[in-house]
């Protein structure tokens, strides 16, 4: 018996420490520094996010008040009063372009950098306040909440103390669908990802022995082993006031009465933490378009095994991260202490480049949920899913967290679909799940589907019916999750990784691809005719080097290279990140030309 339990702790360390610690994800890119080609791509992706985020970010408000604009600046000749309303227009104005695009807004009234009059007193912010609440209740069915008074002290301005508030808008319940924002959440096995999903939507705590976890498992043998091995779509909904609509008596199936009444819905993304399900991980973090990771981290275990594998896709992906560091209540205080060393320092390394942030206040809240969309911040919460330590803080930060993309921009273009799930439903036929990437899907809209499983053509089918959270739904636009009964088209028709794309894109399948890859880590060196499996949104299947601008590929090396996929052509669009493995070999990349797009885009 004793040689047995030796064995099996030998077996467990084997996999914690020798093939998650050595040459994984985190270490190859906290391995780079500024030396390494390959850093380039991981700085460009940000960098090109960003240029791309300023061209398509929300027009200025000089471009849509011209004749407003100077009021910013230039008040001369004006009365007190006057000053006082023209910077009110100018501020009511200019929101009510951002919550009619965006749908939500954390917005500072009173502030310098923020919107109306400044330099005010208790009873000027309460005015400023009812103005604007009174003009998004007329003009857009819209919620004023104040999240936060605070006052800028003398000491930090030139002259006397302002008085500000912090205010969340929000669209009330009504023909727009619901804001959505996806979050992965990721961590190593027992690190309690489905504790901390199961207690935030059914606001519930644990007992320690898993009771919360219990109501959001999907297989019997989930429940049996404590381990999830699916991908667990569960939803957070909030009212237009930033209340939780979630109560213990919530479950998957009554999920449509919630959303019906919900301004906004977080759909958590549990996935798996277990070594063997790593491919159904990454597949949940490239194919459900997460807008953040959030990193699950036993404060009893720390920052080990596949904890860092999930971090280290995310990095790869760019999708920003915030911790939640869980099992407070169990963690001696040495031993937290050196998980959040240990998280600190991987955070801080070159390849990383992020800026650790202890999470203790609304205040602290406030500042992540501002700059999280930035990519350089990294939120940690401390929190018990047992004594409800900590809860109250991501409760709120989930409440206020942006939508990472301006899908805003993206509703005008032609519709694509993503199809991440198929089933057949008695008496309705054929559904496909997945996300809406560009454009507007209403029912009788006749797309393109493909890439057939035969012969990887594209053909004409028509949305019978939408379904947005299992409520019927008349439009769903980008960015959000949605259910689709498809007219005449059988279940073996249909698999994950196909789209649904308007006609006029002329959608054609890719047998080969040219994509700009970097190498995180590699034990010798790449060449043509290597083998990898390629994690590019729902595309998961092997493909082979055919031509490289280089002889060979080694760790940190950055190259062009024309990849061509073993079983059957794709659907791929050039822009894309995506990442590959093949046994120890991790890599990231970006597709820069397809079949149907011969122009590589601008700047590879």
């Amino acid at each position: 018996m004793s040689g047995h339990k030796m064995h099996h702790s030998r077996h467990a360390h084997h996999l914690s420490s020798k093939q998650c610690d050595h040459e994984g994800w985190t270490e190859g890119i906290v391995s780079l520094t500024d030396q390494h080609t390959a850093t380039e791509l991981l700085d460009d992706g940000a960098a090109g996010r960003h240029k791309a985020a300023a061209a398509t970010s929300t027009p200025t408000i000089a471009d849509h008040l011209a004749p407003a604009g100077p009021l910013l600046c230039d008040c001369e000749g004006m009365s007190p009063a006057e000053e006082w309303r023209a910077r009110l227009e100018h501020a009511l104005r200019s929101l009510e372009v951002e919550v009619e695009q965006r749908g939500e807004l954390l917005a500072d009234l009173g502030a310098p950098d923020g919107y109306g009059p400044t330099g005010l007193t208790p009873q000027q912010l309460d005015e400023l306040v009812g103005a604007v609440a009174a003009h998004m209740d007329t003009h857009l069915g819209a919620d004023l909440t104040v999240v936060r008074r605070r006052t800028l002290s003398a000491a930090t301005l030139s002259g006397p103390p302002m008085h500000v508030a912090d205010v969340l808008l929000r669209r009330r319940v009504g023909e727009a669908a619901p804001l959505e924002v996806r979050v992965a959440v990721v961590g190593n096995v027992d690190s309690g990802k489905s504790t901390m999903v199961g207690v935030l939507t059914r606001s519930v705590l644990d007992d320690g022995r898993g009771s919360a976890r219990s109501k959001v498992f999907k297989h019997g043998h989930e429940s049996e082993t404590g381990r999830t091995s699916s991908i667990g779509q569960h939803n957070l909904c909030l009212d237009s006031q930033g209340e939780i609509l979630n109560d213990a008596a919530f479950k998957t199936q009554s999920i449509a009465d919630y959303v019906a009444r919900a301004s906004k819905v977080v759909t958590l993304v549990d996935l798996a933490g277990h070594e063997k399900y790593f491919k159904t991980t990454a597949y949940g973090l490239t194919g459900h378009l997460p807008d953040y990771a959030c990193l699950i981290v036993g404060a009893n275990a720390g920052v080990v095994g596949m904890c860092k594998e999930h971090l280290g896709v995310a990095l790869a992906l760019r999708v920003p991260c915030f911790f939640v560091v869980t099992k407070v209540d169990l963690a001696p205080e040495h031993v937290m202490k050196h998980t959040l060393d240990s998280l600190q320092q991987i955070l801080k390394k070159p390849g990383v480049k992020k800026r650790p942030f202890l999470v203790r206040t609304r205040d602290d809240v406030l500042t992540c949920a501002r700059h999280m969309h930035a990519d350089s911040l990294a939120p940690i919460f401390l929190t018990s899913s047992v004594t409800g330590v900590g809860l109250d803080l991501i409760r709120l930060f989930y409440n206020l967290l942006p939508q990472r993309h301006n899908w805003f921009e993206r509703t005008s273009q032609h519709a694509e679909f993503i199809i991440d799930e198929t089933f057949g439903v008695p008496g309705v036929g054929t559904v496909v799940a997945g996300t809406v990437k560009r454009g507007v899907l209403v029912p009788n809209q006749t797309l393109m589907l493909g890439p057939d499983i035969a012969d990887g053509s594209f053909k004409q089918v028509t949305i019978k019916s939408v379904h947005y959270k299992r409520l019927p739904v008349g439009r769903v636009v980008a960015g959000q999750t949605a259910a689709l009964a498809l007219k005449k088209v059988k279940r073996a028709a249909v698999r994950k990784g196909m789209v649904l794309v308007d006609e006029r894109v002329r959608p054609k399948a890719s047998w080969e691809f040219d994509a700009d890859i970097a190498i995180l880590t590699h034990s010798t060196t790449i060449q043509p005719r290597y083998q990898a499996v390629i994690h590019c949104e729902i595309v998961r299947q092997a493909a082979r080097v055919v031509a490289m601008d280089r002889e060979r590929l080694r760790s940190g090396d950055r190259a062009c290279v024309r990849f061509r996929f073993l079983q059957r052509p794709e659907y791929l669009t050039p822009g894309t990140r995506f990442v590959f493995r093949e046994g120890r070999t991790k890599g990231i990349g970006m597709v820069v030309g397809t079949e149907m797009s011969p122009t590589p885009i601008a700047g590879h």
